[in-house]
């Protein structure tokens, strides 16, 4: 199997178990999946960085660019989010 078969077969793989992990959560759980959530899109950056690094062509690094610029806009808007949630638990001053 090649290195991009490969790949995409765990894109794949990973898509369909986060669909069902995330379909799955109750309503009450939100604010922690949002918070797991975060450290996930942590790792996709990361990820993404090393793909970038490792890139041969302009096709590969263009597109693991603006998989670093997404990554980090999903990232950094969901701790906002979270933020946001977490501060509707807190009491008035």
């Amino acid at each position: 199997m090649s290195n991009g078969l490969a790949l995409l077969a765990i894109f794949t793989l990973a898509v369909f178990v986060g669909f069902e992990v995330v379909s799955k959560v109750s309503t009450t759980l939100h604010t922690p999946l949002m918070s797991g959530a975060n450290a996930i899109h942590g790792i996709i950056l990361v990820g993404a960085i090393l793909v970038a690094g490792h890139a041969e062509g302009g096709l590969e690094l263009a597109l693991s660019v603006i998989a670093i610029v997404l990554a980090t806009i999903n990232m950094i808007g969901g701790f906002v989010v979270t933020d946001r949630m977490l501060e509707m638990f807190k009491g008035k001053k």
